[in-house]
């Protein structure tokens, strides 16, 4: 390591001595239950407490969180139009596809990265379904106006909240605002259970549903007798055991996952804290002539520095990238999943060819945005010692 090396991971393991020791009791036991069981319930309780819903529901990745709200979206309101960020995770857009949904682009706000209200609106048509928006890296994407909208012309919220756990919007949790929302707790997001993700509703039907589908259908899993009767039935000719409701899949997560979330989320607020405190330290030390800073920090929480170029500018570009590598400080390019989906190859084929380019805000993040790690063990002598780098090129 080079001695004026900062030494700057892109990710830290969230994951501590606690967590792991809270799960080497659960192992310990004489005859301990691994797969979904009592600490998965446990779990989602305080999960929901924690958020303010009704509902969670415990899944093996974000991604799959992605994955089984789409397709709950598709048994209960039919396949049609989802109004789609451009700058995401591919699981989103690809959890569209895979439930026979259209994804339908709008651009985004350059002070929050979500798609912007208007392009929301402009969007909307007789098919759309619901609006799927990402509130990327830590910053919340939601407006009144929007809510007031959707909620007006009955159109779902779906709410990605894997970047953004305990980011607000008007003092509210979000998480808390649409149909349905989505977490991803893979290990250098704010809270980590190794791998997993939760979906998060106050909507009875739609948590049996999403109780159903996450392990293969099974009525049995159904929270409420009545579904599960009805269905028996239904279906006299069927071990009520064994129903399955939907052609669906198996994304359980394990009682290892669900005691080291619990762990975890006994500290999640003090952690958050200091995030906040970090980006605050990092976008008041860059130069505002050379890099975009006016980013909506109001009930933000972010696991990332977002390191935006203010102007399309190549060279400044290439030596902020030589810059970083120098300093041993891992980035990527694009920000949120690499930037503007509409680019990668899966899409590609389903789009006009200069579809991709009508999108302009999301094309200068994709081309001269980054991201940079942020965590609580992070040295806060780092930040400026960083900025001072950023700021004389």
């Amino acid at each position: 390591m080079r001695s004026d090396s900062l030494d700057w991971p892109l990710m830290a393991s969230n994951i501590n001595r606690e967590d792991l020791d809270a799960a080497i009791v659960l192992l310990k036991e004489e005859d301990p239950i691994l797969t979904q069981s009592s600490q998965v319930r446990g779990f989602e309780q305080e999960w929901s407490d924690w958020l303010g819903v009704g509902h969670s529901v415990f899944v093996n990745s974000g991604s799959s969180a992605n994955l089984l709200s789409m397709s709950a979206l598709r048994i209960l309101k039919g396949e049609g139009e989802v109004i789609t960020p451009p700058l995401t995770w591919v699981s989103d857009v690809a959890s569209v596809l895979q439930n026979g949904h259209t994804p339908v682009f709008a651009d985004i706000n350059p002070r929050t990265l979500a798609m912007n209200t208007d392009a929301i609106l402009s969007k909307i048509s007789p098919r759309t379904k619901a609006v799927f928006i990402t509130h990327v890296l830590g910053y919340n994407g939601l407006t009144q106006r929007l809510l007031d909208e959707l909620r007006a012309r009955e159109i779902p919220l779906v709410e990605d909240v894997c970047e953004s756990h305990g980011a607000t919007f008007d003092g509210q949790k979000l998480g808390s605002f649409g149909w349905m929302s989505n977490f991803s707790f893979y290990y250098a997001h704010h809270l980590s259970t190794i791998e997993g993700g939760m979906i998060c509703t106050d909507d009875e039907e739609l948590y049996d549903i999403l109780r159903m589908l996450r392990s293969h259908g099974m009525v049995r899993e159904s929270g409420s007798k009545e579904v599960r009767d009805g269905f028996a039935e239904r279906h006299p000719d069927l071990n009520p055991d064994f129903i399955f409701s939907h052609a669906a899949y198996n994304v359980r997560s394990t009682e290892v996952n669900a005691v080291i979330g619990r762990s975890q989320l006994k500290r999640l607020d003090a952690n958050n804290e200091i995030r906040r405190r970090n980006l605050r330290l990092f976008l008041e030390g860059l130069d505002q002539k050379k890099f975009f800073t006016e980013f909506n920090l109001d009930g933000s929480c972010n696991y990332a520095f977002t390191l935006l170029l203010r102007d399309a500018d190549d060279a400044l570009r290439s030596r902020v990238e030589g810059a970083l590598r120098g300093a041993g400080v891992e980035f990527r390019r694009g920000m949120s999943g690499g930037g503007n989906q509409m680019r990668q190859p899966y899409l590609r084929p389903l789009l006009s060819p200069d579809e991709c380019e009508n999108f302009p805000n999301v094309n200068h993040v994709h081309f001269y945005g980054y991201y940079i790690g942020n965590y609580p063990s992070l040295d806060p002598g780092k930040i400026g010692r960083l900025c001072e780098i950023l700021n004389a090129l």
